[in-house]
């Protein structure tokens, strides 16, 4: 928890210090930088703060969040402007990473093409999906660090690929940890239910938690779901089961992070608590 303990050092001078902050254009960034990696950092309140050229959104208390997606590019570039003028230019340079890429033949076309109706279906679920990561809510507890939600060995990691009778499938964009059915899920943070799904035709049990600024964090395969939408969580409450529903073939979590649509790895999530 180093990194986050000397970024609420930092938060808690700089509240102190408003005038200050309002003139300088700075910014101290915490976190992962690398692909699939999230940044947290203070600013001016009343800055201005573009990630290229997409307006980033800034807390009352000068916070921002940022976040980079599987490929992102290795230069970004992070643009600070106060409310005078002054203009901050940040360098960020992302780490890149590979992959773990898996082929696998053999696979039936049944599972390979869905049905029509069990395609609309997942669209409609998804879009249920996409409104809820829409969130943007004035919430900030992400900066209490996450807590792994089950107990299991990692079985799936973010950013691996399959391949499938040589078509390639999407990406994996969380982290699995397999578990029976019915182990206890845990909130890796306290926040804001936002959805909750019993059978989703490809995630089955889905819940989904608003930690933030964007940040959320989405559960997958439940057996069953113990909250409801609107019900706040704290961390480590138990908020669902393991399961085996939908698409899954084995008992596990599936466990996502997002910044908006932005797809981040939890795993990179939980190293920066260290």
């Amino acid at each position: 928890m180093l990194a986050l303990r000397i970024f609420f050092i930092f938060l808690i001078a700089c509240s102190h210090s408003a005038f200050a902050l309002e003139k300088t254009s700075s910014v101290i960034l915490s976190g992962a930088k690398t692909q699939g990696g999230l940044l947290f950092g203070q600013v001016a309140p009343t800055a201005k703060v573009y990630l290229g050229d997409d307006q980033i959104k800034v807390a009352e208390n000068g916070v921002i969040v940022l976040g980079f997606g599987r490929d992102a590019e290795l230069a970004q570039s992070l643009t600070v402007i106060l409310a005078s003028g002054k203009k901050h230019i940040e360098a960020i340079n992302l780490e890149k990473r590979d992959y773990k890429i898996q082929r696998v033949n053999g696979i039936s076309k049944k599972i390979m093409n869905p049905n029509k109706k069990n395609q609309k279906r997942s669209w409609a679920d998804a879009a249920l999906v996409r409104k809820a990561r829409e969130t943007d809510s004035k919430r900030q507890d992400f900066l209490a660090g996450f807590i792994q939600p089950v107990d299991g060995p990692v079985t799936g990691v973010y950013g691996s690929q399959r391949f499938y009778n040589g078509v390639p499938k999407r990406p994996h964009f969380g982290v699995d940890y397999a578990a029976p059915v019915g182990t206890p899920v845990m909130a890796p943070a306290s926040g804001k239910v936002t959805l909750t799904h019993d059978n989703m035709f490809y995630s089955g049990g889905t819940l989904m938690v608003d930690h933030g600024l964007g940040v959320s964090s989405t559960f997958l395969h439940l057996s069953k779901i113990l909250v409801k939408e609107g019900d706040e969580v704290k961390q480590g409450d138990i908020i669902a089961h393991v399961g085996k529903s939908g698409r899954a073939t084995g008992a596990h979590l599936d466990w996502r992070i997002n910044w908006f649509k932005v797809r981040i790895d939890p795993q990179q999530v939980l190293k920066n608590n260290n």
